[in-house]
Parts: C-alpha cells; structure tokens; sequence
C-alpha cells in the first residue's frame, strides 16, 4: 500500500487534516491510535470553539470532524503506530497489526495526554468535576468552590483565571514555593478568594454524580483535611504521545515533536506535525485544528514541489 499522505492521530489536529488534504484530492489515510477523537472527549461540554452557537460535547464535536473528513473521502484505519522508518523515501509506517504503509508525506497529530493524579475518585469524576484545562471547563463553576494542583505557570495561571469565575480557589501545591514566574505568583497572591495550601497533595475524590468533596494530605505533618468542593483542575504537566517517534523525528527535552518557524514542517523533510504533540504551551482545539490545517496545506505545497 503507497499513499500520498499518512496522518497519525485521530483528534482535532488530525481531523482537520484530513478534511483539508481530502479537500485537496490528496485521499489521506487517517490512523487514529487508541485515542479516537483525542483530549476532547473528555470534555463534557465546549462553548468556545467558533460557529456553535449552543454548547456541545467534545464527543459530538469530533464525531462530526469525523463524519465531515469520511464524507470528503478520508479513509480510517483503526490501529496503532508502533515505528516509523523516515530516513529514506517514501516513508514507511509499521503498525502494531503488521501494516506497512509506504507514503510520500506524513502529518503526525498523536497529540499529548493530560498527566493525571492516579489517585481514588479521579478517574471515576473525569468530565464530571475533574478536569484538565480551566479554559475549557472553567465557566461551569461560576460561583462554585474549586482545588487547582500544581506548582509551575500553568497551574497558577489556572487559579488566576478561575479566581474570577469561582467564589473561591484551593491552590494545593506539594511544594513550598512555585516554579513559575514571578508576575504570575505576584498576580495570585493578590488574589483575595484564593488560598494556597503548601507542601500538600490530594489523595481522593470524593461525590456521588459528580465531585463534592477533596482529602488534602499536608506532605510533611501526615493531617489530612477534607474540602467541599465542586471541581478539580489538574494542571502537572502535558505528555505528548510521541515516544514510538523517537529516532524518526527530532523531540525537544519534554518530547514534543521540534518544527521549522513559523511551520509545522519537522526535522525531516514531508513529515509534518500539528496539534499538542508539537504545541507544549496551548492546547486548545482551535488551535490544534488550525494547525492541522496549516500542515494539510503545507503537505500539498510539499508534493506539488515533488512532482516538478
């Protein structure tokens, strides 16, 4: 089997990719992984992504990517990635159902994975209270009492933003200082409704339909203290899905795929990347989708070049 493009991955990045190169007449095969329709079914409700005017679910919205890219002429395959040889041309994919895919360019849109507490009650109240992304998930608690986890700029820009839509704001933090910036803490700590507790961890969910409650373990003196509550937000770290990637394309400390500026164009010449997996700094589906976007189109450009 010889293709024209190959994208790997199955969320928003990948998604849009495939309607821009079907679009295109490129005829994409789209392998999804394990994680179809990626972060973004794990969000229950979405009321920012433009041109719905009503909210909708994260399933619904990347069902209907779904239906959109297939209508085009998209094909999926259901399976995973496991090698990709890229160092002669054209590349071959290896997958874990012994496919070998030969083709003349790839998008990679594996996406990255919330890093989660595994803790009683998490995974039980994901979508239900537990989450890992205040801007996505934040307006839902307008008024109510929510935990925010983590000690660098993500988490304390969580707790910042969430301190103007929640009544009030615990900021747990296993440490006893932050690892962000300096303005970001200055702007915290001016926060009246938010209250930091340090050196401590949350050690389960507690709620019936949804979260009600956190035990708040202090990390040197062994108290615990249960916390009425009505969400978590979970902000220590991304993990881009990428380690089968390593030795096909170049990663940064962290794993996330390295691009060219201003493209999504990796350390190899047609092999592209778009969505979380090359983005450690905003994992927004709109983003994600416009990147996908930008690598379906830079991939034509790529194989018109090809043909000259």
């Amino acid at each position: 089997m010889r293709r024209k493009v190959v994208i790997i991955g199955a969320g928003c990045a990948g998604y849009t990719a495939a309607i821009y190169a079907a679009r295109a007449g490129l005829e994409p095969v789209v392998i999804t992984g394990e994680n179809v329709g990626g972060q973004l079914t794990l969000t229950h409700e979405i009321e920012n992504y433009p041109g719905f005017i009503h909210p909708l679910s994260g399933i619904e919205l990347t069902d209907n990517m779904y239906e959109q890219a297939k209508r085009l002429g998209a094909e999926f395959i259901i399976d995973n990635v496991e090698k990709i040889s890229s160092h002669s041309h054209p590349f071959v994919i290896h997958t874990s159902q012994d496919r070998h895919i030969e083709t003349d360019s790839i998008i990679l849109a594996t996406g990255a994975s919330a890093r989660w507490l595994h803790v009683p009650g998490e995974e039980q109240f994901r979508g239900k209270g537990v989450s890992a992304c205040a801007t996505c998930d934040g307006f839902f608690y307008r008024g109510k009492t929510v935990i925010v986890i983590g000690g660098g700029n993500t988490a304390v820009y969580e707790s910042i933003y969430l301190s103007d839509i929640a009544e009030k704001v615990y900021h747990v933090h296993r440490g006893d200082f932050f690892r962000c910036e300096k303005v970001l803490e200055e702007q915290l700590l001016q926060k009246e409704n938010v209250e930091i507790i340090w050196n401590s961890e949350v050690t389960e969910i507690m709620g019936d339909q949804g979260v009600e409650r956190a035990r708040v373990v202090n990390r040197q003196t062994n108290e615990d203290q249960i916390l009425e509550i009505d969400g978590i937000f979970v902000a220590i770290g991304q993990e881009p899905s990428t380690k089968f990637l390593k030795g096909s394309v170049d990663l940064d400390d962290r794993g996330f795929i390295l691009t060219k500026p201003d493209s999504t164009q990796t350390t190899i010449e047609g092999i592209f990347a778009a969505g979380d997996a090359m983005n450690p700094t905003f994992q927004q589906a709109i983003i994600a989708a416009g990147t996908g976007c930008q690598a379906a189109l830079e991939v034509e450009k790529y194989l018109i070049k090809r043909q000259k």
